[in-house]
């Protein structure tokens, strides 16, 4: 099942709670489901980041892949780039006028928000092609 959404972070939630649903539906055990919820909503908010800043006609593609032993989820943004370095910290490149911030280094971002998904989720990996990235995530089902 593919759902394509307006990279709104309104959607961001409604985002979520199909992918619970068709996890649940899929098999997942019950416990996981925060856990999915989650991981989806940290890798549509950096798909939503990403489009509005780059790609904002563009939408976010959510692909939820059911087999008989796992349940995955696919979340790409339209948005062109080399993966983030690793090598250093999380740096935030944040330009102020008059207190308030007026850009933030989406790579930054990028890097926090794929550590959280690790965190969460044991098998996760992430593509970077010329059309935008891909974040794949895969829970066993049982």
């Amino acid at each position: 099942m593919t759902v394509s959404f307006t990279p709104l972070p309104e959607h961001v939630r409604t985002a979520r709670f199909i992918a619970a649903s068709v996890a649940r539906r899929a098999g997942v055990a019950d416990g996981v489901l925060d856990e999915i919820k989650l991981a989806v909503s940290e890798a549509c908010s950096l798909a939503v980041r990403f489009n509005l800043a780059h790609a904002p006609s563009s939408p976010v593609e959510l692909r939820l892949i059911e087999d008989p032993k796992r349940f995955s989820v696919e979340v790409a943004d339209s948005v062109g780039r080399r993966a983030p370095d690793a090598d250093g910290e999380v740096a935030f490149d944040l330009t102020t006028d008059d207190d308030r911030v007026d850009s933030v280094d989406l790579s930054g971002h990028e890097r926090l928000g794929l550590a959280v998904i690790s965190g969460l989720v044991d098998d996760v990996t992430v593509e970077y092609l010329a059309a935008g990235s891909v974040v794949t995530m895969t829970w066993p089902l049982g």
